[in-house]
Parts: structure tokens; sequence; C-alpha cells
């Protein structure tokens, strides 16, 4: 779909020598240009899940814990707990 855009003189450098660099049409590196920025602010359809949230995977520190270790039998012991609990009144 063609769209006119209105450039100042340093912007149009910048994709003229872009484009040379690159060896693509001014065109290519303005669509590029707003696919990155779009990546860069969200939007959707700009990457998948793990991209979105790739930088919190492993911000965490569980200080030596392991959290994760026999949850489920952690889980089943809560519920028969509760389940106890409820029958004794």
């Amino acid at each position: 779909m063609p769209l006119s855009v209105r450039l100042d003189r340093a912007s149009e450098a910048h994709i003229r020598r872009l484009a040379r660099q690159r060896g693509a049409s001014r065109s290519e590196v303005v669509r590029a240009a707003i696919v990155a920025l779009a990546q860069q602010n969200g939007a959707p359809g700009a990457g998948t899940v793990y991209d979105a949230v790739a930088h919190l995977v492993g911000c965490m520190d569980s200080g030596g814990r392991t959290v994760a270790a026999r949850t489920g039998e952690a889980f089943a012991a809560l519920l028969q707990e509760r389940a106890r609990a409820r029958r004794a009144g």
C-alpha cells in the first residue's frame, strides 16, 4: 500500500545511507524500522510470548531454596490436611 511521508533532510539522509549499506531499497529500510519499533513497543504479533517475557527468565533468586521441588507432593498433603480439617469439624 503506497504511503507518502514527509521527511526532514537528516531523516532522508539516514534512510538513503542505511539503504546503501544494506543493499536494500528505501522502502525496505522504512518497513524494517517500523517492525523494529513495533517490537520495541510490544505490538501484538511482534514476537512470541517468550520474546515478551524473556527478560524476566532467571531474574529471581530463591536464596538457594528449591521452590519447585516436590510441589505435587506438597500440594497433595495440603489438600489431605484440608479434607481432614473439614471432616473433623
